[in-house]
Formats: C-alpha cells, structure tokens, sequence
C-alpha cells in the first residue's frame, strides 16, 4: 500500500515472497495494481448462505470499521431496481451517499444496478457459499472493487442438496410477445414492483361494468388504488400467484400502460388454482381476455398446478363462452350464486371459437 517508487515496489516483492516461501507451497508471483487515490465512500456488499433462508444479501458502510459500526441490511436474493434502492435507503450511509455537506451525490441509479447484477450473480451461481467485495469504493464518476473474497460449496456436494433461494426469481420465461385483433402490439410479462404507477392508470381506466364483473361488486378507484393494495399485488410471491400484465406502448410518447391483467392464485394447502382477468374498456374485443385465460392454462400446467377454476357472474355470457371453448366445465353454484369453470390442467383438450373472444 502505497508504494511511491520502483524501489519500494522491489522491497514489497521480496517481502511478500520470503513470506510465502516460510510455508508450504510454490510461490507464484504477486500481482501490482495502481493505488487508488479516491475521494469517495468505502461500502460493503456481500452474501452469505443461512441455514433457513440460504443465500442472503448484505449491503451497508465498508472498511476496516464494518464490524464496529454496523451500518448494514440484510436482503434476499434476486433484487430488482424497487428492492435495491429500498435496501440503499435502509442504511444510515444512504444519506452520505445522497450527497452532504456540499459534497456531490454518489450515481445512485449506477449504485442500484450494481446491486441488482450482484444479486443476480449470487441467485444463478448457486455453488457460491460466501462472496464479500470490502471495500467497494464509490464516488461521484467511479465504482471500484478494492478487495473481494469468494467460498463456493464443497463440490462433493450435489446440486440437489445446495441451498434454494427463499424467494422465486423473476420468471422470464414466462415473457411474451402478442398482437392485439386490430394488430397492435403489445409484451405480456409478470408483473414487477416497479408496475405500481401504471397501475394506478390501469385501474382509472376502468369502467363500473368492468370493476363489477372483476369484483363483484363496486370497489371505489380510490380503495383499488391504495399504495398497500398495490404493494401486494406488485410484489408478487412467484410460487404463490402469478400476475400477467399485457403492456402497450405509445407510438407517439413512447409511454407504456396496462392494458390488461390476468392472474393464477394457488389455493394454500391444494393442488388448485382461481384465475381472475379485468381487461382495459378501450381495449376489450380484441381477444386479450381469451389469450391471458389460455396462458394462465399453460402456465398452470407448467407450474404442475392439477386443476384451475374461477368464478363468473351469471350475466357474463360472454365469459362463460370463453371458459367452455377452452375446455372448462361451467355449472351454477347456487351456494355463492355464481357460476364456476374448472378445468383439470391435464385435460390436454383445448380450443377456441375466434368469435366469441374477449
């Protein structure tokens, strides 16, 4: 460390090699990198496995001083964009980074797709016991990684026994593609936290007829449109509920919206799962209700679900319709007045009748 001169460089060489040579083993070289001069913030970011959760995040002031301060939060793997920041604002070190003092805010947006990447990293690399970069310098125009460490697992270990992730990574394959009747194009997705404002549009967008087939009943703009409403339907649990959004963007602004939304709940303790689907008024008719309801399907099916149902009201016909030509069974339920369509997702019998589309 700091090293001013070639000679000094000479001296720290043969230091660090008669040291190597006083214990077993070959002495390979030593490498020399430049010395960082940085005017910025030493932070911390690593993973470690817990017997219960497995891999967990760590993220907070780094250094020489991390245990004694104790400036760090702890997450779960993978983050995206909502969850690092959330995790960045956590730390008393935030602030700092915010910019104090006259001095310049670190990039925090930069800062945040480092974090996701590096959750990424732990999520996909399952073999990696311990991974620790100490300190992470980062200033206003730089990140750098001074020092990192990583442990893998044991590789008599088999791929089987090492640890899970306590929360489901985002499912991209379940990313699609889809053209509307009229030929507009729209990405169908699961939803993601960062969905909420678009919600929020989505949810304006809706008449009473359609909020009253979705919920049977007329839930005002303002109680569907709750920040804690949207928190849970946003963040979603993967394993637990499938949310599709069909997303449109402007051909003049460029801006995306919600045109419509279909989702695939599993009921806790049962091989079984209730679909629900709203669709945008301005945007009903052009068969985006028929294709969520058979993606829903295939996705049931991919996710080993036995049997999926919904209910309807008596008075959407049309939905009826749709249920039947895709292979539900739909009968009255006198107990809930409503009516029901379930379908045994190893039923392999499907079909539609491009008329009667939603």
């Amino acid at each position: 460390m700091g090293l001013q001169s070639e000679k000094a460089i000479r001296e720290a060489y043969r230091e660090i090699e008669d040291s190597v040579r006083k214990n077993p083993g070959a002495f390979l070289g030593v490498t020399v990198e430049p010395m960082i001069d940085l005017d910025g913030y030493e932070l911390i970011l690593g993973s470690s496995t817990d017997a219960q959760f497995g891999p967990v995040l760590l993220f907070g002031s780094g250094g020489e001083l991390v245990e004694v301060r104790k400036d760090y939060v702890l997450g779960l793997p993978p983050l995206n964009a909502t969850l690092a920041r959330r995790m960045m604002e956590r730390t008393p070190v935030y602030t700092a980074l915010k910019g104090v003092r006259g001095r310049t805010a670190v990039d925090l947006a930069q800062l945040e797709a480092l974090l996701v990447r590096f959750s990424l990293l732990v999520a996909q690399q399952r073999r990696i016991k311990e991974i620790e970069v100490n300190p992470l310098l980062v200033s206003p125009t730089k990140m750098l990684a001074l020092d990192a460490r990583i442990v893998l697992h044991d590789p008599t270990v088999p791929e089987k026994d090492l640890p899970f992730l306590a929360i489901r990574p985002y499912p991209e394959q379940y990313v699609s593609t889809w053209e509307l009747r009229n030929g507009v194009p729209i990405t169908i997705r699961p939803i993601r936290p960062e969905d909420e404002p678009l919600m929020i549009k989505f949810h304006g967008s809706l008449s009473e007829d359609s909020v009253y087939s979705r919920y049977f009943g007329f839930l005002k703009l303002e109680q569907r449109t709750t920040h804690e409403r949207l928190t849970r339907i946003c963040f979603n649990d993967y394993d637990r509920e499938m949310a599709m959004v069909g997303i449109r963007r402007s051909s003049e602004s460029q801006t995306k919206e919600i045109i419509g939304i279909g989702r695939l709940i599993k009921v806790h303790g049962a091989n079984e799962a209730e679909f629900a689907i709203v669709v945008s008024d301005e945007w009903q008719g052009q068969g985006l209700g028929t294709h969520f309801l058979k993606l829903l399907i295939e996705i049931g099916r991919k996710e080993g679900i036995e049997l999926i149902f919904g209910h309807i009201l008596p008075e959407n016909y049309t939905m009826q319709r749709v249920c039947k030509n895709l292979g539900f069974n739909v009968h009255y339920d006198s107990f809930a007045e409503v009516m029901k369509a379930g379908l045994n997702c190893k039923n392999d019998q499907e079909g539609c009748n491009d008329s009667e589309e939603l």
